[in-house]
This record gives C-alpha cells, structure tokens and sequence, in this order.
C-alpha cells in the first residue's frame, strides 16, 4: 500500500461509504489536489482491477478496502479530466467519475425550496441530462433529507446502489450527484436506506417520465426544445381573467380519443371555447384511474410522449381552443414505491397517522405545513402552465384541503388551534398558489371543485380570501339534475330547485357542471330521465341548453359517439353563447340577469332575460320542462318591439318535433307577468326557445297604421255625409230630451 495515498486518505468516511452511510460522499472521494500530487479514489465493488486513464497513459488504482475501495496518486499540479477502467466477471468498463463534477444547485435556490418559493424546483430536482465540462451524463436531485443514505440506481450502474451514492446538501435535505455516461432512455430508481437498516427502491417525484405501469421506474428524458406556435394564443388569453367572455369547456379524457388530431377536430367541429383534460400524470391503477397520479411530472406513456401532449395543446391552441387540466394536490396513492414514507418517514404525507389518509379513498393527503411539500406542488402547477402551455387546472377535491373534519365523524378529526375545522396550512398554500400564478403566469385560470360551502372562495387573496377564479356549481348541478329526474307531472313540486340558484349565483364565480362526476356520458344522462327515447333526447337538449343560458361558465362531457343531430344541436348551443354578448358580457353582475317570471310551477315554465347595458342585445329565454306543448303562451316582455326567436331546442335538425316561432313577432300593450306588454308564442314540450329583443319606439310603430285608417275615413266621407248628417241630428235631438227631463226632476 502506497504510504503517502493511506496518510491522505478518510478512513472513517471510507467505511461509512462502504457500508452504506456516508450522506457526504464527494468530501470524501472527490479528486483532490495534494502536495504529493493528485489524488483519485473510487468505489467499484467486486472489481478485479481499476485504472486511471488521463489521455493517453494509464495508472493503476490500488486496492485499498477488500470491499473494493481503490485509490492513486498521479502526478500533477491540477486535477485533470480522467476515466476510470475497471474490469469485473472478465468484462472491462470505462466511465467518469461523479464526483469529480460539481453540484449544480446554487445556494439560493436551495434557500428559495426550503422556503417554499422555489417555483421552478423541477429545472434542477429530477433527472436532467446535460454536458458538464465537456462530458455527457445526468445531474440527479432528490429530497429526502431523513435517509440515512441515498444512491441512484439503473441501467448506467447495474442497478448497484454501491456505486453512486449521492451527495446530502446540508440546508435541504437535497441528495444531489452528476452521473457521467447516465443517457436518456435509461431506467433508474433512488434507493434509499432509512434508519434501522431497510432499504426501498423509490420511484423519482420529479421525474419526467417512468416505464410504462405496471411498472414503476423513472426514465431520463432528453432535453428537447419543443417549437410552440401558439404565441398568438398565449397573448389573447388573458382576456379570460376579466370574467366577460364566453367560455365552453368539453370534459374529456386522452384516453378516448385514438390520436390527438381526432380531439382537435372534435372540439372544432362542435365549437367548444374550452377542453378540460382528465390528469395527464402517470398512474398506476387502472381502476382508480387518472386522479390516482402517481408520478407527478410524467406524462403517463399510455397516451403518448410528452411532446405528443405538447403537439395536441398546441394544435388546439391553433384552432383558438383552451385547454384546462385536472390536477390532484389533495392527495396522493398509497404504494411503497411511490411517496409513501418517502425517506423512512411521513415526507409528503400529514405526519398525524389519524389526519394522513382520505377518509374516502384510502389514500395520503399532503402535509402543508412542510414549505418544502408546498415547493413541490407549486412548481408542479409552474410546470404544467408553463412548460405545456396549459390554461389554468381545476383543482381535484378541495374539499379534503380546505376541512379537517372532511368526510370525518365527530371525534375523528382534530381542530385547528383556533378550535374550527379549518386546515389553515392548505388554506395558505392555496392562498399562494392563486396569487403567485395570477403574478407569474398571466391568463391562467384556477377552478376549484368544492362542494362544501366555504364563502368567498372565488374572492381576492388581497381581501384574505383564497383567490380562485371560478369554482364548480355543484349545487345546482345536484339540484337540476334532482329537479330533471323527477316524471314532469310531479315537477311542480320540487319548482323551486330550478330557481333557487339565483340566490346564490352571485355569491361565486362558477363554472357550472353536466359532467362526467354529474351525470356521466349521454347515454348515463338518459338513464336519469323520464319518458321515452325521444323524451329523454328533448329533455337532455333542454337541460344542456338551460345551463347555457344561465349565469356561470359551462361544462359538459356528452362523450364523442353522438348522432349528427346533437352534434348539429351542440355546435349550435355553443354557437349561440360564443356569439350572443347577453350571455357572458355581464355574467356576473346583477344587472345581466332579471326574471320575467319563475312562479309558473303549475306550467313548469320559467321565463327570464338576459341583458347588457344595451336593451337591443337582450334575449328572452323561455324554458318548459312540462311533457306537453303551450302552442299559444303569453309571456310578458321587458320594452316594446319585436321578438325573433333565434334557437329553439325542438328543431327538426336537432331531432325534435319542430315546434318553433318562423317568424318574428311584435308584443301587444297587454299586461302580463305585470308588464305592460306581451306575445304570444309557441313553446315546444321539453323545450327552450331563446328570443332576441329589438326595441321599437311606440310612435313609430303606431304611425303607419294610423295614416292609413285616415286615408281610409277621408275616401269614404263623401258618399256617407247625408248618412252622417242625419245620425247626428237623432242625437242631437236624443241629448237635448234628456237635458230637459232632467231639469223637471230638478224642479
């Protein structure tokens, strides 16, 4: 044994190493420069031999620990680039030495992830392969700051958790290295000791891409810039934010389309403003599926590559379509590969055993009061708004983050400290997620699907409230549809569930839902109403139609297998709120909505307006949930001029019985509905029917008319003067006979 490499070598950092708990080990094994020349050290258990290749010459490593710790000395005066050759089994290797490259996280983004401010933790945690001084490899970062040691594992090192045993970043808990010859493609894994001596294979949580599942390993992806055409786009939407444009959005998953082109054109061809996406994330159980994300920055490979997903938001941002994304940062699924006990402890999961699982599904919910767990979620929406182009996510049961005693019994849950129910650390990341992302990423959108009651929750974070933009109106989609099921005799029982959301409609910003979650695809909403097929069909038309001239944004997952007449019908629909500014302009302001009349529950018939600041952008909405047709129904009307139906849900085109207003009609000065003037319409059985106003001047309309009665008089008057004369003279004589028998009385 060379004297002067034992003197300069840590022996106990040596041993720690090759027992596997040395969290350091670049302090130790990095090249290093000495009196006596350089020294190289290296770990390579079960070797033979190894060498030290610099250029053209070579120099022996001595064995130092029969465990297969080798070191030399080799001259010099700085430390050159250099390969190691180690031979094993007969078979030699060459690679580089990970530890003689640098860390590539800086101080303060390390400072900035302990904090809970690091937005973009992903360009540096994960896998990331790069050239480092000239050599090819990938930097890997992981947080797991309660290990007792951390090595990356995969096809790069034979899976040998020996051979690169990361590097602990004090401050963090980080465990960080640069592994030379690691290249896109390969599968690897962070294996992770724990204390008491157990050891578990742990699947990357930033990584970008895994096998496909059942499988489990993370995957190096190559770092390809993808060339988005959607600048056009990017900058339009922003117009969103203001709350006064129509929005549209069709619910649906990847999974039902068999390529992204036939999404696109399904989405043009029925003219949706919006596609929501179930989680893109990959997940591993086919029965839970996508809301059971597993890896949270891995697009799941079932559906294609990452720049697959690119390609189809950028298609549909081409055609002038949003693209919304589900997204899940309430909870996460129990597996021992996944963030389950991540480091040997509750890492991302609520360290109290009895407030960590969802009451409902069985899985882990998030510790908030972690800044580094919060880091996490928060560069994970950067990264789908930002690296995707994604147009805002709706946020996955809120109602899980936002109650402590959420689907929990009394004594089952613990209270805040202020003695509520509230979970005030997910209140504050929520609070910070909507105000960073308002901040960073203008034009995004945040819905939060919560069924609870929470008030406010759509209002300002600067007001202390939690700053979403617009919240799921699962009250009134739980009550249409309860309202819907109901045989239409017995409708007029149960009236006030079609009316009472207008109490409420403004308290929020909605979005309001005929979803999967509401009523399912169309065949499973027919299977909820009443009647026949032909019924049913009218009834879902009207239903759809009903939503879409109510307050509040629209979803609706009718599915892709339709008939070409509700294609027709849906494509009109939406035709009718993009192009009407009555129905989104004033969307949510008091003065956008007035009823005509919401008491005709014996009729099962409402009537309402939708209004601008402009009394000729107007509509009247006449909606009849009764079986039967009103083929002469009176109506009162907001001003007086003509009414000209521009949708009705019984065209023969959409599949309906063809009870429609043809041509446009001027209202009467007869009260009704307590307004002065009415008309008369045609309202189809199980239909709406949307009017537009114009109004018209009284003098106007009446001029006309009055000229022509007048000619009429003048024409005639020559040959009916006698006749008029003595009329005249009979009364004259009749008036003064009762004039004269009155005075007599008097008398």
């Amino acid at each position: 044994m060379n004297n002067k490499v034992y003197e300069y070598m840590d022996w106990p950092g040596i041993e720690a190493i090759v027992y596997g708990e040395e969290t350091s080990p670049k302090d130790i094994m990095a090249p290093r420069l000495t009196k006596d020349g350089v020294l190289i050290q290296g770990f390579f258990p079960e070797a033979e031999s190894a060498e030290v290749i610099v250029g053209n010459k070579k120099y022996a490593m001595e064995q130092q620990d029969e465990a297969g710790y080798f070191a030399v000395m080799i001259p010099g005066r700085k430390i050159p680039s250099y390969l190691f050759s180690v031979t094993a089994d007969g078979k030699t290797e060459e690679f580089g030495d990970a530890y003689a490259f640098p860390g590539q996280i800086t101080e303060e983004e390390e400072k900035a992830f302990c904090a809970g401010v690091y937005y973009h933790a992903y360009e540096k945690l994960g896998a990331h392969f790069s050239e480092i001084n000239g050599v090819k490899g990938t930097s890997f970062a992981v947080w797991a700051p309660n290990a007792v040691q951390v090595s990356v594992v995969g096809d790069f090192n034979h899976w040998d958790g020996r051979r690169h045993p990361m590097h602990r970043m004090p401050m963090s808990g980080i465990f960080e290295l640069f592994v030379p010859g690691a290249v896109p493609g390969d599968l690897y894994k962070y294996q992770i000791k724990v204390k008491g001596g157990i050891v578990t294979d742990k699947t990357d949580p930033y990584g970008t891409s895994t096998e496909m599942p059942p499988a489990t390993a993370s995957v190096i992806t190559a770092n390809a810039s993808f060339e988005w055409q959607d600048g056009e786009w990017m900058n339009a939407r922003k117009k969103f934010k203001a709350r006064k444009e129509p929005v549209s959005i069709y619910e649906t998953s990847l999974r039902d389309w068999e390529n992204p082109t036939q999404l696109v054109n399904y989405v043009k061809k029925l003219n949706y403003t919006h596609v929501e996406l179930h989680p893109v994330m990959e997940y591993l159980n086919e029965e839970d599926g996508e809301f059971g994300t597993f890896a949270y920055y891995a697009p799941t490979r079932r559906f294609g590559t990452a720049e697959d997903l690119k390609t189809l938001i950028n298609e549909l941002h081409m055609i002038g379509t949003g693209v919304f994304l589900d997204w899940t940062p309430a909870h996460f699924p129990c597996h021992e590969e996944g963030l389950e006990n991540f480091d040997g402890t509750p890492l991302y999961e609520n360290p109290d055993p009895s407030m960590a699982i969802h009451p409902m599904w069985g899985t882990y919910l998030y510790n908030y009061e972690s800044p580094m767990v919060k880091d996490f979620l928060l560069a994970n929406a950067f990264y789908w708004l930002e690296e995707f182009h994604f147009d805002g996510l709706r946020l996955d049961d809120v109602d899980s983050m936002l109650y402590l005693d959420y689907g929990r019994e009394y004594g089952q849950w613990k209270p805040n400290i202020y003695g509520t129910n509230e979970n005030l650390a997910a209140v504050e990341f929520l609070k910070h997620l909507t105000s960073i992302v308002a901040q960073k990423i203008p034009g995004a959108l945040l819905i939060a699907q919560e069924d609870g009651l929470w008030p406010e929750l759509t209002d300002s974070v600067e007001n202390d409230h939690v700053g979403f933009d617009y919240k799921w109106n699962n009250n009134w989609s739980g009550d249409f549809v309860a309202y819907l099921s109901k045989d239409p005799i017995e409708r007029k029982y149960v009236h006030d569930q079609l009316t009472l959301s207008m109490l409420y409609a403004y308290c929020e910003h909605y979005v309001l839902t005929l979803g999967k979650r509401d009523v399912g695809t169309l065949d499973d909403f027919m299977s909820k109403l009443p009647g026949n097929e032909s019924q049913k069909l009218a009834q879902i038309r009207e239903a759809y139609t009903y939503m879409m001239v109510h307050p509040g944004l629209k979803m609706m997952a009718p599915g892709k297998n339709l008939s070409g007449e509700m294609e027709t019908f849906i494509h009109d629909l939406n035709e009718l709120y993009r192009t009407q500014p009555a129905l989104s302009l004033m969307d949510n302001d008091y003065e956008g909505f007035e009823w005509i009349q919401l008491m005709k529950y014996e009729e099962n018939v409402l009537t309402f307006l939708r209004k601008t600041e402009k009394p000729e952008e107007s509509l009247l909405v006449v909606i009849n949930f009764a079986a039967i047709p009103y083929m002469d129904y009176q109506v009162g009307v907001p001003f007086y001029g003509k009414y000209k139906e521009i949708f009705n849900t019984d065209r023969t085109e959409y599949g309906g019985s063809g009870t429609v207003n043809p041509r446009a009609k001027t209202c009467r000065q007869e009260e009704c509905d307590e307004r002065e003037n009415s008309v008369k319409f045609r309202i189809p059985a199980l239909g709406a029917a949307v009017f537009s106003c114009t109004p018209v001047k009284k003098r106007e309309a009446a001029a006309s008319p009055v000229k022509k009665a007048t000619e009429k008089v003048a024409a005639r008057k020559p040959r009916s003067t006698k006749k008029n004369e003595k009329t005249a003279k009979k009364e004259a004589a009749r008036k003064t006979a009762v004039k004269k028998s009155a005075a007599r009385k008097a008398v």
